[in-house]
């Protein structure tokens, strides 16, 4: 079935002030080109209401949006290759995932922090101003950053500044997988985990990380769930998020500030 097509505020608005002002709802919908049963919901929503905004849907927010859920469809290939990892470190002892370091890449945006806020509110006060987000139509922007860490603490954390391709994504390994480890006094012998992102997998990064003997963790497909990087992104979205940054600049520096400050497991 086909989405329909939202009504722009203005329209809506217009469908309250024609009823104000004496118009029915059929009038009101020939005049503007628009459903009478659409007119009717609107109108009975700002007598409720007392507005005309798209009101938060009901029930529990979804983890991922839309495309995720498109994305994130696992086939049987998929569900084997995640039994399999867990039946192959089963018994492995907790000193060896000490010697793992995860990493990933993430998106931060400059006003807001992807994730579900919830408050305490009296009934019927939703839409009070304290209790909403505001959005932003101008001016905002996000960044890009790539980072790693292992149960000793963060190992670096850079932004992304151009879109990644396999080339740069072998050039910032290249720059900052090994001072990490050294940074983070990793034991010989530590593995390095990444996800199935077609720039990891590529040719060309297999042969990079085979001539530089870094011993890869297997990973899955569509598996971000089990990757413990993304507890940490979580972390630092908040703080983030809680230091306001009001432009790309700042957004940055608190990036890394706040990352520099997340505590060893």
């Amino acid at each position: 079935m086909a989405k329909t097509k939202e009504l722009s505020k203005d329209t809506r608005n217009k469908i309250v002030d024609l009823h104000q002002a004496g118009k029915t709802e059929s009038a009101i919908g020939k005049q503007l080109g628009v459903k009478k049963s659409t007119v009717g919901a609107i109108i009975r929503k700002w007598k409720t209401y007392k507005t005309t905004d798209n009101l938060p849907p009901s029930g529990a927010p979804r983890k991922i949006s839309p495309h995720g859920v498109k994305m994130i469809t696992r086939t049987p290939v998929h569900v084997r290759a995640r039994l399999k990892l867990a039946r192959e470190h089963l018994d492995d002892p907790e000193e060896d995932w000490e010697n793992v370091i995860w990493s990933d890449e993430t998106k931060i945006e400059l006003f807001g922090k992807n994730l579900t806020c919830r408050v305490w509110r009296r009934k019927n006060a939703e839409l009070h101003p304290k209790n909403t987000i505001p959005t932003v139509k101008h001016g905002g922007g996000n960044i890009m950053l790539w980072g790693c860490f292992s149960a000793k603490g963060p190992g670096r954390l850079i932004r992304v500044k151009e879109r990644m391709n396999g080339a740069m994504y072998r050039e910032i390994l290249s720059k900052n997988l090994l001072p990490s480890a050294r940074a983070l006094k990793m034991k010989r012998g530590w593995v390095f985990q990444h996800d199935n992102d077609p720039k990891h997998t590529a040719r060309a990064t297999k042969e990079w990380l085979r001539k530089k003997h870094f011993k890869v963790l297997e990973w899955p497909s569509q598996s971000p769930d089990l990757n413990p990087v993304e507890n940490l992104w979580r972390e630092l979205k908040i703080c983030v998020a809680q230091r306001q940054p009001q432009n790309i600049i700042a957004l940055e520096e608190i990036c890394m500030e706040e990352w520099a400050k997340l505590p060893a497991t």
